[in-house]
């Protein structure tokens, strides 16, 4: 048993997927969900067993919208995707590789390798890509890929949230960005694989999203350069996380078997880095919260950096009013502190 099977205990391993991936990027220092994604703990089910249960992911409306956006989009052979990406031209190649479902996920992978080798569709709807995340080989299925477009080949990826006036929720467009970004990476390793050039697959996506609030479709090219960098980075981080494994208590495990006191004692001999943007990306964000009142990082990623060295809320008041002096470190946030108190205090006053 290795030690990642240690930690995760007899549970089937929670294999990853393009959101699970997207989310890595999020926080970067984050130690605790590092090493649970490396081990393949069910973190859903994790938060439940430390009594931290909480809904996560789309919700239902959310999810029979996007199924019903894309249906009608896919619809004789992606007969509207076709004209909202400007390719109607009937001879262009359509190619449905989730048709067959005796396929295994072996074989949909090498249909999609030996299609994007003869190049004989420029349309590839159910395609299957593979990612290494942490030594795990993960399948990964866009939404559709390898629209021909002026000789490269693009990611097109269907989201159901509405683009109201040209501008989307910028979170919503950021996550998908970045998912798009996990599909471009594996397409391009893809072919690099097959011998082909890597950086025929173009680092500009196509987001097809419902016009302002009825279900007209609109496409939206996204340049996801700046995405793949974090991606990779982030992916790299991931493989050596075993550093970090070497580091925890020997025997220390996240077996969702054990009772909750264990598992919250587990928990916290991993580091974590808590910011409120964790709630909408991570399934421990609820006890991670928890533990991190009365702290810095509670108030977000902004307000812990410019007080940086400063940990809870107490120690910031203490150093603005003067009650405790700052360390040789602390004096530069304490100057800062002490000039907004006073402020503060012109303003009410």
């Amino acid at each position: 048993m290795t030690r990642l099977d240690e930690l995760r205990g007899p549970g089937k391993a929670k294999r990853h997927n393009a959101r699970t991936i997207a989310a890595l990027t999020g926080n970067p220092g984050c130690n605790r969900r590092a090493v649970l994604d490396a081990a393949g703990v069910d973190k859903l089910k994790l938060a439940d067993a430390v009594g931290f249960p909480g809904s996560f992911g789309q919700s239902r409306f959310a999810l029979s919208r996007g199924n019903a956006f894309e249906a009608m989009l896919k619809a004789d052979d992606c007969a509207l995707l076709r004209s909202v990406l400007g390719a109607g031209d009937a001879a262009l190649g359509y190619q449905d590789l989730g048709a067959d479902s005796d396929d295994t996920l072996d074989d949909r992978h090498s249909r999609t390798a030996r299609l994007l080798a003869s190049a004989e569709a420029a349309l590839i709807d159910h395609p299957l890509l593979t990612l290494e995340v942490a030594g795990q080989t993960v399948y990964l299925e866009p939404d559709l890929v390898a629209y021909a477009h002026e000789g490269r080949l693009q990611v097109v990826e269907i989201k159901s949230f509405a683009v109201v006036d040209g501008q989307a929720e910028s979170a919503k467009v950021s996550a998908a960005a970045i998912q798009a970004a996990t599909y471009v990476l594996a397409l391009r390793q893809l072919l690099e694989r097959l011998g082909m050039d890597p950086l025929l697959v173009d680092h500009e996506v196509v987001l097809v999203c419902p016009r302002n609030f009825a279900m007209t479709p609109v496409a939206v090219r996204l340049d996801v350069r700046k995405q793949l960098a974090t991606l990779r980075r982030q992916l790299s981080r991931l493989a050596s996380v075993g550093e970090i494994i070497d580091a925890l208590p020997a025997g220390l495990t996240f077996d969702l078997n054990q009772p909750s006191t264990e598992l919250t004692a587990a928990l916290e001999q991993v580091t974590p880095r808590y910011a409120p943007e964790c709630i909408s990306t991570c399934e421990l964000s609820m006890f991670c919260r928890n533990e991190a009142a009365g702290t810095t990082g509670a108030l977000g990623r902004p307000v812990r950096e410019a007080l940086g060295g400063i940990e809870t809320v107490g120690e910031v008041l203490a150093l603005a009013s003067g009650s405790q002096p700052p360390t040789a470190e602390q004096e530069e946030a304490a100057a800062m502190l002490r000039h907004a108190l006073r402020l503060r205090s012109e303003a009410l006053s």
